[in-house]
């Protein structure tokens, strides 16, 4: 192939600068309080309260702690199982195995990625605990049906909001579909401070518990409102507490939430409007959220199967654009096939996988950048779909050299 001469390339993500992180960092380093649980822990748990509608915030040191959190607290351990997908990132099965559990891997909706409610019935059985939920590119799934599922069956219902915050679908605003939820704030969310997270809870019954394991098994947070006069080890715990100068950066983010979330949309618009008539044209298939509710966390598009993903990817890296896909199905991978296991075959999920491919989507892309991307998809000519790829050609995209970020 012939590589084509570009200014500079276009990375799939670049983290957001807000203003006021520089002031706000040179004001915890110019003080005496640096480590956690501050002025600034305090105003970006306060942001996220207004922004989800949770009742308790506690900030963490990332979304996978989180997700381990929130899976110890149900109370998952050896001899358990939790249902979630198998299109997910690996921290919310690696929450489920660190607690002593079995997870098993479930198919995807084919147009959302989303985990599919009827092959989550079919999965569940006696061991099963929970259901993990993830909100794939920001797009809800369907909520209703999940709360149906964990209520007939007296299961508990983990969420992995990473992909959704701020959102709401199916009158009910993400991060407060079950008892707790978990947030990312890596620097590929949309909200972001660097590495960090959120425990968001609902269940007041599991607060006092959330901050003893937060703050590495003690009642330290009780200490310090006053409610004893020494601190102790109460329980299991670790050091899942940010510093200030973490929540420094995320109180600045935060406040320009609605400023992130407006760019981000205008390029997500563009991608849809733009590429329509070049997707019909070519056999792809653009991003298409039920009811056009999503977050504008990622665009992708579905090529016509895994060969003319990789043929795409390559004309695209040509041209200078930092395109991607995404998971490969954890029960495709080494540890998946080692501690989890599947009910029936995930195919919707497979093809999913091997056909996605993501587009650069940062709030600071200008105008230009935008027009590059469009211009290169569209040099993308007619395509002839091979015939349906093995599952296992899936692991080959993962070796291709290109820009795959996963969070």
């Amino acid at each position: 192939m012939t590589r084509v001469r570009v200014e500079q390339r276009i990375p799939l993500s670049k983290p957001f600068h807000a203003a006021g992180e520089l002031e706000q960092l040179e004001r915890v380093l110019a003080g005496d309080h640096v480590h956690g649980d501050g002025a600034f822990t305090a105003s970006a748990s306060e942001r996220l309260r207004d922004l989800t509608g949770a009742p308790h915030v506690l900030l963490t040191t990332s979304g996978t702690h989180a997700l381990e959190m929130m899976t110890r607290l149900i109370g998952v351990g050896p001899g358990d199982e939790v249902i979630l997908p198998t299109f997910t990132f690996p921290s919310a099965a690696n929450a489920v195995v660190l607690a002593g559990a079995t997870p098993v891997f479930v198919d995807s909706d084919p147009v959302t990625g989303n985990l599919d409610p009827q092959h989550v019935a079919d999965a569940i059985g006696p061991r099963t605990r929970a259901i993990s939920i993830m909100h794939y590119g920001g797009v809800p799934v369907d909520v209703p049906a999940f709360q149906q599922l964990t209520a007939e069956h007296g299961l508990h219902l983990l969420e992995d909001n990473a992909h959704g915050l701020g959102l709401a679908g199916d009158g009910v605003r993400l991060g407060t579909v079950g008892a707790m939820a978990a947030q990312s704030f890596h620097d590929t969310k949309n909200v972001h401070c660097g590495e960090g997270g959120a425990l968001l809870i609902s269940d007041e019954t599991v607060l006092l518990r959330a901050e003893i394991m937060r703050e590495k098994g003690t009642d330290r947070a009780q200490f310090l409102r006053g409610q004893v006069d020494k601190y102790s080890w109460a329980d299991l715990g670790s050091s899942y507490l940010p510093s200030e100068l973490n929540a420094a950066v995320l109180d600045a983010q935060l406040r320009e939430f609605d400023v992130i979330q407006g760019h981000r949309h205008r390029i997500w618009d563009r991608y849809a409007a733009e590429l329509a008539e070049w997707a019909h044209d070519r056999g792809a298939t653009l991003m298409d959220p039920p009811g056009g509710v999503h977050a504008a966390h990622l665009f992708f598009l579905l090529l016509p199967d895994a060969g003319v993903q990789q043929e795409f990817l390559r004309h695209l890296q040509a041209h200078g654009v930092g395109a991607a896909f995404h998971y490969v199905p954890l029960h495709s991978s080494a540890a998946g096939r080692r501690y989890g296991r599947v009910v029936t075959e995930p195919q919707h999920a497979v093809r999913f996988a091997e056909r996605l491919v993501r587009l650069p989507l940062w709030p600071a892309m200008t105008d230009d950048e935008v027009d590059r991307v469009i211009t290169a998809v569209r040099a993308f000519g007619p395509v002839t779909p091979a015939a349906p790829a093995a599952p296992a050609a899936l692991a080959a995209t993962a070796s291709t050299g290109q820009d795959s970020i996963w969070a």
